[in-house]
């Protein structure tokens, strides 16, 4: 706005408090008559975008909609203060130049929440319904870090904006952070091995998880900025801190695709004759059950003259990876192959041992008698 009053604007003439009075009343006039119509327009554009197939629209016009209503008044009251200097010579105008400034800075920090939030929730709804839910976590920690972000930065403008050095702050942090560093280091160290299982999703919550360097297993439940509590298969919690899983092994069961059966099955040696056909008989078993994954490795084999038996070996895949469900199928399988070997006339081995003795005579024993 110029140095040219509305009053004079209008080709009137008025001096002092009159003359505010009025500019005010036209300046509010037109501020409330905007905002009608910007709610106005604001409802159409809610409509075409609900018509849309894009929920994005949606998500920016819900977080931009309280924040641009708010601005249009800011600048009304802005432009009023502007006014209210100009006939009083309040020596406002440093005043008002920072109240845009932090007006600008908070309104900006405002939209930017609402529309992380709105990202967050539209992400975590089509990952669920689709069922990736490994990635929720992911997205739940991706947006906490960017709204740490906007608040830290938007506290930083707003510090200078109110004529405090950022710089000697930063200053101070980078000389400070080395101390508050090793002074805090594990707390760091968990809080990016948290970013770390954030970003690399070895697991998520719900996942079983085992470790073969540590003595770790069990179901996680919960993945904190600090620790991560796993419930154990005797139902004790297990914390864990998040630095552990940047320099330790993780193996997930959960996402497993298969689970298999390997077992080694031993018949006695008079059954000689009857292992080939045995085995041709699993082997066709295996591959006609519905269990069976017949997609992955399936091999029934002549594996090696153990001490007491002749060994064949069973190597094959289910299509469940439900632990309980998976030993059903395996004592199915493994009972079906025991029928095979007795329909064969044959046994299972046991151990036994036999000993030959050759070329050895035993010598009665002479009892001398006396007399």
């Amino acid at each position: 706005m110029n140095s040219q009053s509305l009053w004079e604007f209008f080709g009137l003439s008025a001096t002092g408090l009159d003359a505010w009075l009025i500019e005010a009343v036209v300046i509010v006039s037109i501020a409330g008559t905007t905002h009608l119509l910007l709610r106005s327009l604001w409802k159409r554009l809610h409509t075409a975008a609900v018509e849309s197939t894009n929920q994005w629209d949606d998500i920016v016009l819900d977080a931009s909609e309280k924040p641009v209503h708010i601005l249009w008044l800011v600048i009304a009251l802005w432009v009023l203060l502007a006014n209210t200097h100009r006939h009083f010579d309040l020596n406002l105008l440093s005043a008002l130049d920072n109240f845009a400034d932090a007006g600008a800075i908070l309104l900006i920090f405002w939209f930017l929440i609402r529309l992380i939030k709105g990202a967050e929730g539209e992400l975590v709804r089509q990952h669920g319904t689709t069922g990736n839910s490994d990635d929720i976590a992911t997205i739940v920690a991706v947006a906490k870090l960017l709204r740490v972000t906007v608040w830290v930065i938007s506290i930083l403008l707003l510090l200078q904006n109110l004529g405090v050095s950022v710089s000697g702050i930063l200053a101070f942090g980078g000389i400070g952070g080395i101390a508050v560093g090793f002074a805090a280091k594990d707390i760091l160290a968990n809080f990016f091995g948290s970013l770390t299982v954030f970003l690399d999703r070895p697991f998520t919550v719900g996942d079983w998880i085992r470790s073969p360097d540590q003595e770790i297993e069990g179901t996680v439940e919960d993945v904190g900025w600090r620790t991560t509590r796993i419930r154990t298969f005797d139902q004790r919690p297990l914390y864990v801190p998040n630095s552990v899983f940047t320099h330790i092994s993780i193996e997930n069961p959960s996402r497993m695709r298969n689970r298999r059966i390997y077992e080694t099955i031993g018949v006695r040696y008079e059954d000689s004759t009857q292992v080939a056909s045995i085995i041709e008989q699993v082997k066709e078993m295996l591959q006609e059950h519905p269990e069976i994954d017949p997609g992955r490795t399936l091999i029934v084999n002549f594996n090696s003259f153990g001490p007491s038996s002749l060994d064949f070996f069973v190597y094959t895949f289910t299509r469940t990876t439900n632990w309980v469900r998976y030993h059903e199928i395996k004592q199915e399988v493994l009972l079906r192959i025991l029928e095979i070997i007795h329909e064969n006339g044959a046994d299972v081995a046991f151990p036994t041992r036999t000993l030959h003795l050759e070329g050895m005579s035993i010598e009665p024993e002479l009892v001398g008698l006396n007399g």
